[in-house]
């Protein structure tokens, strides 16, 4: 066996290679490796535990909103707070508004620049797919870039600012919206939702919504093969995108946009055909394939640790855990999302296809069209006059958890406190689910996986089929590795 390492690669955030054992142009195996530590998990041990609102979002530039809400929905859970309406509403807005602009800059910057590369030359769509989709120049990237800047005023209301805001509070957001912010929000939306409508969809996002299998998708494609999400999918039918980057592992999501009782999208498990309610306490992270210290045995995140090992290890290739649910490899993000709320698509396209590089961009798209509404609505039941906050409570000993979806998926923080101050805290983040290295069982993660059977030829480095089925994951290396 000869292991060909790729990268790094560009479009990701932070550091990443692939370590492909490519056999008779295939991947026969590979192996994620992400080569920085960053440590924060450390730095937190013995600062005050409200410090962590003000670390944690510093893991990453492009998720700190995410950290921010797990941070402070782990505090809440401390003190024992129960969120206002207003604060509640504003904290999805928050959430909502980092995690589309998330959807939009992979789909137009980072994900549909891949059809313009050379490698695709000769395909008879690839001159209008560097026509308008290719880096820098594309005829799609600045509208794209304008919709995302104006879409990010969200964010400066509700926030003040992005990244590394502070208005995310236990008790709710520290930035309460008067009657004329309110409007500017609803404008705000209803120009984005405009240019989704019009570069996107190419129809209202509510009908996209309400497709509810394959069969309805490929006939929404034929009637809308002039807009950018078309584009894709004659693309993807043209490289049998939903024959590519194939698992049928299980998914996690946490639940998104809302309290537990009352959530846009619900929390589960996804196994063999069947939604399941998550159960947190079973969720592990493996290190025997890391440059952590092994003890033997995988541990939940309350009882983990991100030592690194002072003796060489020979199994090492990465420093990112290997996360399981119950045992098992689970894949997590806008596909995971969808497919445990119940949605007739997303479902479809598991049932078909697993999860590949189609449904995974689909799934993003319709997070979209279904999330867009949702805002509006929000924005509507905001209620200037009522409050925004609770006032704060002593922080309470013990282990507490805030559990979140980020754009890329399941997002959890795991701290116990003693005295006010922490004494451990662990983080595991979406892309350490689909990254995930090998388990002590030699199980390969969800990209590992995703990647066995590719065709790359001869030349693995410049294969746009690796590029493709790595991007569909969207991985940030950032908070892999904190």
């Amino acid at each position: 066996m000869s292991w060909r390492v790729v990268g790094p690669f560009n479009r990701v955030e932070g550091e990443l290679d692939l370590a492909l054992d490519v056999r008779r142009g295939t991947v026969h195996a590979a192996r994620v490796q992400a080569r920085a530590s960053r440590g924060f998990e450390r730095l937190l041990l013995g600062r005050d535990a409200r410090d962590a609102l003000v670390y944690t979002p510093r893991v990453c530039g492009i998720c700190s909103v995410a950290h921010s809400a797990a941070a402070s929905t782990l505090l809440r859970s401390a003190m024992a707070l129960e969120l206002p309406r207003n604060a509640d509403l504003a904290a999805r807005l928050v959430s909502a508004c980092e995690n589309l602009s998330d959807h939009l800059t992979h789909f137009y910057l980072l994900f549909m620049p891949d059809f313009a590369r050379d490698g695709f030359a000769g395909q008879p769509w690839h001159d209008a797919a560097c026509a308008r989709f290719k880096a820098q120049r594309g005829s799609a990237m600045r509208p794209a870039l304008r919709a995302r800047a104006a879409f990010l005023h969200v964010m400066g209301v509700l926030a003040g600012k992005w990244p590394h805001t502070l208005a995310l509070q236990p008790g709710g957001s520290s930035r309460a919206v008067d009657a004329g912010e309110k409007i500017q929000l609803a404008n705000t939306l209803r120009q984005f939702r405009e240019f989704l409508e019009t570069e996107m969809f190419g129809c209202e996002l509510e009908r996209f919504a309400d497709l509810d299998s394959d069969q309805a998708l490929r006939g929404w494609a034929d009637a809308h093969a002039h807009t950018d999400l078309g584009r894709f999918l004659q693309f993807a039918d043209a490289l049998a995108l939903h024959a590519l980057g194939v698992t049928r592992n299980g998914f996690i999501s946490y639940g998104a946009y809302g309290t537990p009782s009352q959530r846009l999208f619900a929390a589960g498990c996804w196994h063999d055909g069947t939604t399941a309610p998550l159960r947190a306490d079973t969720v592990t992270e493996d290190v025997s394939h890391t440059w952590f210290r092994d003890d033997g045995r995988a541990r939940h995140p309350w009882d983990g640790h991100s030592e690194p090992a002072v003796e060489p290890v020979d199994a090492a290739y990465s420093w990112c855990k290997a996360p399981r649910l119950d045992g098992r490899v689970v894949e997590t993000g806008a596909l995971a999302r969808q497919l445990i709320d119940g949605h007739a698509l997303a479902r479809d396209l598991v049932r078909l296809e697993g999860s590949s590089v189609r449904s995974r961009v689909v799934c993003r798209a319709l997070e979209l069209a279904r999330v867009v509404p949702a805002m509006q609505r929000w924005v509507d039941a905001l209620d200037p006059a009522a409050d925004f906050c609770a006032a704060e409570a002593a922080v309470r000993d013990g282990s507490w958890c805030g559990l979140v979806e980020a754009a890329r998926g399941a997002l959890g923080h795991w701290a116990r406190i003693d005295g006010g101050r922490i004494t451990h805290y662990q983080i595991v983040a979406p892309t350490t689910w689909n990254f995930s290295p090998r388990d002590a069982a030699g199980t390969p993660g969800p990209l590992e996986q995703a990647l066995e059977g590719t065709t790359v030829g001869g030349a693995a480095a410049d294969c746009p089929q690796v590029q493709l089925v790595l991007r569909s994951f969207d991985p940030c290396m950032a908070c892999t590795v904190h």
